[in-house]
């Protein structure tokens, strides 16, 4: 860890009173130089949590948990250690030294502009979570709201614990609000809060005539808010706030602040589709439900949720974009510590229309005991695609799926993973043991090939981007897909090393995501840009090398993963000859001009160059 990193570590802590810190989080009482309190760790009936402020620790003597304000920021809101850090710090108003020696220059000013945007649109949002609770308590203008309130069954309890609020049925409610009241309008439009008006005479508001849910990250600070619709002749019926530099619904869930701690306590997620759904599962007392937010389960959201839960149980209706889903969270989740279930409702039900039913609230926990593994209802479905195949159809099933855990990363399981993916494969199948692992060894020779082949044909053969070079391949790969960063290995810094391209644009690209890695930050193509903001031709870099890779892929990322192996496998066949030697490549060179053409022309820098499709 390097020295400034070590100094922002003790800077942090030393600024941090523990005491308050943890006061926020649970009850203390004082005892003697110490104070107490129930330990969020455990189901904890009796004060076991001891916080002593002279040496700004907490210990717990029934679980044993313990440490710094850090370690129990991370504990308690399932923060890493980098997320932890940068969260006591914005509390401290300490600003982070660059945490690697690559960082450029500008980076701190650049982190300063982050961290001053995202306060601001917190005070934006917090200003319309007041506005918000305010309309729906008003006689008149909150009247709908607390009408569907009451149909749908929602207690005045559940209302206060999600801060349900509502937005009146006029065109700048908001807006004018806050202009009477000094709030800069300009911060409620980059929250997204409201817009200009088409002639630029004014804003007018974003959500109207809503019933309104705050989005909370884990420390309460609302991010952004979701919408309902009150008259069912509006649309869309959802309407969530877009995207920021504070919300990011790819790795967001609804009621994760609400739920928390009951994930933690009872080791597992339930998982449903709506905002409804989540306060209704409060409200009936399964109360470790979340919701995602318009999108499937990623990668990012089961981060979040392996550090909090060994088990995630998916409710759907049991349709084609539930299927879907079900095989999303199977992927997203193969390499995870972390079991994966999918539980249909009685009738296709939704949580919210179950639960208000009589016995409702026990159909939907049987329903949820009763879940059943995600690998099994894949291999349903599978049976259900080849239904009439004939007696090779299982075999065939057994097949595919091996073919496909081996793609996702079949040897990067656990011995202890792998063999309790075999027991299942071969309950499953109904064939024995040393046939599934026949059928599994047979696929990854099929990968292994594949994986030779891709290495030599490259992308262009796919239509895809061509970068000139195995390092290009593999850095246009980790670009489409940040997780498979991992799969570089120990060899990542020779891979990525930006002395190593020929071209400063690619190099500028490799220096940026070595730096990500490095740091042990989240490795996505936004933070890759975010990193890159004063640069546009190095952002056009990044997004062509990405979009070529998926392209290449299909847009699946089990085939992105084997698009790098391939370059990895070039990377190390030159190597062996004596190392491999980067020039400039024709592609990068090309992207060069075709960027600096548009550029010169007024045209956006930043879009993707359709460069080396060729054949």
């Amino acid at each position: 860890m390097t020295q400034s990193f070590d100094n922002d570590r003790d800077r942090v802590v030393d600024a941090t009173d523990i005491v308050g810190l943890i006061g926020d989080h649970v009850a203390l009482k004082p005892k003697g130089r110490e104070f107490v309190g129930l330990c969020p760790f455990h189901d904890d009936r009796n004060p076991s949590m001891y916080v002593v402020p002279g040496k700004q620790i907490f210990h717990c003597f029934v679980c044993g948990a313990g440490g710094n304000a850090i370690t129990f920021i991370m504990k308690h809101l399932g923060l890493s250690f980098p997320e932890a850090l940068r969260y006591l710090a914005d509390r401290a108003g300490i600003e982070l030294a660059p945490q690697s020696r690559m960082q450029r220059s500008d980076g701190g000013e650049r982190e300063r502009a982050t961290r001053a945007s995202k306060e601001e649109i917190a005070r934006a949002n917090g200003f319309a979570q007041e506005f918000f609770r305010a309309i729906f308590q008003h006689h008149q203008h909150g009247a709908a709201a607390r009408g569907v309130v009451e149909r749908r069954g929602i207690s005045a309890e559940m209302v206060e614990h999600f801060g349900i609020g509502a937005a009146p049925e006029r065109w700048d409610g908001l807006a004018q609000t806050a202009e009477k009241r000094g709030m800069s309008l300009g911060s409620l439009e980059q929250a997204g809060l409201v817009r200009q008006k088409r002639d630029g005479d004014g804003y007018i508001d974003v959500l109207r005539h809503r019933l309104i849910f705050p989005i909370h990250d884990p420390s309460g600070r609302v991010i952004a808010f979701g919408g309902r619709r009150l008259n069912d002749e509006d649309e869309p019926k959802y309407l969530n706030s877009p995207e920021t530099v504070l919300f990011n619904k790819s790795e967001t869930l609804y009621g994760m602040r609400q739920a928390t701690t009951a994930i933690r306590s009872q080791r597992r997620a339930v998982i449903v589709e709506g905002y409804t759904d989540v306060v209704a599962c409060h409200q009936a007392g399964v109360c470790n439900a979340v919701a995602t937010l318009g999108t499937a389960l990623t990668e990012q959201h089961a981060r979040v949720l392996k550090r909090l839960c060994d088990e995630v149980v998916l409710i759907f209706d049991g349709d084609d974009a539930g299927q879907r889903a079900a095989e999303r969270a199977f992927e997203i989740f193969f390499l995870e510590p972390v079991d994966v279930k999918v539980a249909v409702l009685p009738g296709g039900a939704d949580p919210d229309d179950l639960l208000k039913r009589p016995g409702g609230v026990e159909a939907f926990g049987a329903a949820v005991e009763e879940s059943r593994d995600v690998l099994a209802f894949r291999f349903d479905r599978l049976e259900a695609e080849m239904s009439g195949a004939g007696s090779g159809g299982r075999v065939r099933r057994l097949e595919e799926l091996a073919l496909r855990m081996v793609e996702l990363g079949w040897d990067r399981l656990t011995p202890a993973r792998r063999s309790a993916m075999v027991r299942r494969l071969t309950r499953l199948s109904g064939v024995d043991e040393r046939a599934v692992l026949e059928t599994v060894r047979e696929a990854r020779m099929r990968v292994s090939r594949r994986v030779r082949e891709d290495g030599a044909l490259g992308f262009s053969e796919r239509g895809g981007m061509q970068p000139g070079s195995a390092r290009e391949h593999a850095l246009a790969c980790v670009l489409a897909e940040g997780s498979l960063a991992a799969d570089l290995g120990d060899e990542i810094g020779d891979i990525l090393d930006p002395d190593a391209y020929g071209s400063p644009l690619v190099a500028r690209v490799a220096g940026r995501v070595l730096e990500l890695v490095r740091a042990g930050s989240e490795m996505s193509l936004r933070q890759v840009l975010s990193g890159l903001d004063d640069d546009a031709d190095a952002c056009a870099c990044a997004t062509s090398f990405a979009q070529g890779a998926l392209h290449a892929a299909e847009g699946d990322r089990a085939r992105v993963r084997a698009h790098l192996l391939g370059s990895v496998h070039r990377y190390r066949l030159a190597s062996g000859r004596g190392g491999e030697t980067e020039q400039p490549s024709g592609t990068t060179d090309r992207l060069s001009e075709v960027v600096a053409r548009r550029r010169r022309l007024g045209g956006d820098p930043t879009a993707t160059p359709r460069v080396g499709f060729e054949a």
